[in-house]
């Protein structure tokens, strides 16, 4: 058995291979610095879970906007005033009921429409949740913290290169005389994806 006794360089630290790529950006005129800043801006403050949530609260109180949030979501969120990127072609969102639960995920990365429901949480670009959640629904729903009546027909969604999904939940009883506003504040980033009923 022979053994490499070549010298090797020192692997360089995360801080210096990110100067490097910077330096090199910066060589081809780009401005990777003002791209992070404008990227960080967009993802807390404009991809935010309270896009998806304002489509579900409006389509619990305007049946006229439901109908066109389940039957053309791309539609709906331009007439919301908001956008996808390019890529995004569909947007289809998937209405539970008493007999049937919808979740999404995606079993290669972790595309969502992050656009309209933030980007993911850690835990959806798992590779525990994205290989289990396909196979044992679920299961992965009740170590989450939903347990659905055995009755429940649970359906999966995966998403695809140009097609994103989003859940919209059931209306909580009692909610009668709340505000489009109000109602929204109610709808969590998880129900939008499925694994919370609110």
């Amino acid at each position: 058995m022979t053994t490499d006794s070549t010298p090797h360089a020192p692997i360089a630290s995360i801080e210096q291979r990110l100067d490097a790529i910077q330096t090199v950006l910066q060589g081809q005129g780009m401005q990777p610095a003002e791209f992070i800043e404008t990227f960080d801006e967009l993802a807390h403050e404009h991809w935010v879970p309270a896009n998806g949530a304002g489509l579900v609260a409006r389509a619990w109180t305007d049946p006229a906007f439901k109908q066109l949030l389940l039957s053309n979501g791309m539609a709906a969120i331009r007439d919301a005033g908001l956008t996808m990127p390019p890529h995004h072609r569909h947007f289809v969102v998937l209405e539970n009921t008493d007999d049937i639960h919808n979740v999404i995920c995606c079993t290669l990365c972790s595309c969502t429409a992050f656009t309209i429901i933030g980007l993911p949480p850690d835990w959806y670009k798992d590779l525990a949740y994205r290989s289990r959640v396909v196979r044992e629904a679920r299961t992965v729903l009740r170590d989450m913290g939903l347990d659905l009546p055995a009755q429940t027909q649970i359906r999966v969604w995966d998403t695809t290169a140009d097609t994103r999904y989003m859940v919209m939940p059931q209306r909580p009883a009692g909610t009668n005389g709340l505000s489009v506003d109000q109602l929204a504040a109610l709808v969590s980033k998880d129900a939008l994806i499925g694994v919370a009923r609110i």
